[in-house]
């Protein structure tokens, strides 16, 4: 790909329809936002693909790749875990009942509160995290072989950008 504007896509086509209906409103956040989750509808079937081949679902990925990048020994408490995932408790405890039961997570006690449970990625466990993220990011890269490396790394850092933008808009907004 070379640094020339591509052709018309989806959004312009979106933008160029609401612009024909509202000509008053600005439809420029359209432009970027539009595009990220268009990017993002693309990419999440063959990412989900990716991890049923593994025998998991997004979200069982997401809790033991948690586990796995927490490092050795792969433990955090069943709080640190739903918070760092940003689900509800109850949402964790469905997903870790799965884990258990195909032996890639247990339920340990704490060893420092005897009452307090940990959720401990098992060998297998990890194995499977590593085999899966190493799969789907050789897939997600593949996506990226067109374009140079100076333009992704660019590409990076404008989305870096936009989300200290976008949140620093939203707790604006909440103040």
């Amino acid at each position: 790909m070379n640094n020339q504007k591509t052709g018309e896509d989806h959004v312009d086509r979106l933008r160029a329809q609401w612009a024909r209906e509202l000509p008053d409103l600005d439809t420029n956040p359209m432009s970027i936002l539009g595009r990220v989750y268009r990017l993002s509808m693309l990419v999440r079937p063959g990412i989900e693909e990716t991890f049923a081949a593994f025998g998991l679902d997004r979200g069982e990925f997401d809790v033991i790749a948690t586990l796995r990048r927490a490092g050795a020994p792969y433990r955090l408490t069943p709080t640190e875990l739903y918070k760092s995932l940003m689900i509800t408790s109850g949402g964790l405890t469905h997903r870790l009942k799965r884990l258990e039961k195909a032996g890639l997570v247990k339920r340990t006690p704490s060893p420092e509160d005897g009452r307090s449970m940990m959720v401990e990625l098992t060998s297998a466990g990890k194995t499977r995290a590593e085999e899966a993220f190493r799969t789907d990011m050789a897939s997600e890269l593949a996506l990226f072989a067109a374009m140079p490396q100076a333009r992704r790394e660019l590409l990076e850092e404008l989305l870096r950008e936009l989300t200290h933008t976008v949140m620093s808009s939203l707790a604006d907004r909440q103040k």
